[in-house]
């Protein structure tokens, strides 16, 4: 079997959708989709194997949604938006469980940590701030001492956070001591996405300057660069078979390529216009991205 478009949902939103998760739900087994758009939307939708239903429309945020996460349980959806708060969303109700004022301009990119205990946001001051769900309170900092923090990405093991700046330098963060541990300097442009290996020993970079990069977490060393995008790199996402990642682009193009061969495995030029956010689905065996034409597309991976 190869890659293929399995489905699209047109009209997803009224705008730009900027973002998108996907997780499997650990009470009852289902597959949810989060998109969030410019229309101040958040989106809820089921994957039902074969098509998205639009399960639930999350109202709240003043101004564009920029980013949307899920917490590893499958359960509950975190989304920023450009009015500073972060909100916190029950999946299986639709409900609002926290609203979170970061403050002004300090909320971009959402991530909850492994154990989903935890979101870590990035800020315009390049602070990382870290949010305790249950409570919604702000229990610790990270300061990278750098410009704007665009993209903010946790460690399956717990073990380290990175985050990447508009001015392309990526900081690296031990979790428990909230000491930085590398400076990585390979872009000289924003870094809109990163993303750490299932086994947290890479770490993939996303630019501006049109460039993916792999580095080695432990030697802080680039392993690869990888190029074939034609304009700026705004997603990437690591498939669970610690093999293949995903990366979207502005020049409209999804691909998929082989992290051990460092090669492009597939092109797909579906949308119409920039693709701002892709994701795997658990299973490793379908994609999700999300574009500034308003749609939401699915593929299917081989097994």
């Amino acid at each position: 079997m190869s890659y293929s478009v399995s489905y699209k949902q047109d009209k997803a939103h009224d705008d730009s959708i900027w973002s998108v998760a996907w997780a499997k739900s650990n009470l009852d087994a289902s597959e949810y989709i989060v998109t969030g758009s410019l229309d101040d939307t958040v989106k809820v939708w089921k994957w039902d194997g074969e098509k998205i239903d639009p399960t639930w429309i999350l109202e709240g945020h003043q101004l564009g949604v920029v980013s949307v996460d899920i917490n590893p349980q499958g359960t509950v959806a975190a989304s920023s938006s450009l009015d500073s708060h972060i909100r916190l969303w029950e999946l299986d109700t639709g409900k609002q469980l926290k609203s979170i004022d970061a403050g002004p301009v300090d909320a971009w990119t959402v991530s909850f940590t492994p154990d989903g205990q935890k979101i870590v946001s990035g800020s315009h001051t390049g602070k990382i701030n870290i949010y305790n769900t249950e409570t919604g309170l702000k229990e610790s900092m990270l300061d990278t001492g750098g410009k704007f923090t665009l993209s903010i990405a946790c460690s399956p093991d717990g073990k380290r956070i990175a985050s990447g700046a508009i001015d392309g330098i990526i900081y690296v963060f031990d979790v428990a001591t909230g000491k930085l541990l590398h400076t990585l300097e390979g872009h000289a442009m924003p870094i809109r996405s990163l993303c750490f290996s299932p086994d947290s020993q890479l770490l993939v970079t996303a630019s501006d300057d049109g460039h993916i990069k792999i580095y080695d977490v432990q030697h802080a060393n680039v392993v690869g660069t990888l190029s074939g995008h034609g304009s700026w790199v705004l997603s990437v996402a690591f498939s669970p078979d610690n093999i293949h990642f995903v990366s979207s682009s502005s020049d409209k193009s999804v691909k998929v390529w082989n992290c051990g061969t460092r090669q492009c495995e597939s092109t797909f030029l579906d949308h119409y216009d920039q693709v701002w956010s892709v994701k795997y689905n658990g299973a490793g065996n379908k994609i999700v991205s999300v574009s500034d034409d308003c749609a939401v597309h699915i593929y299917d991976c081989p097994a």
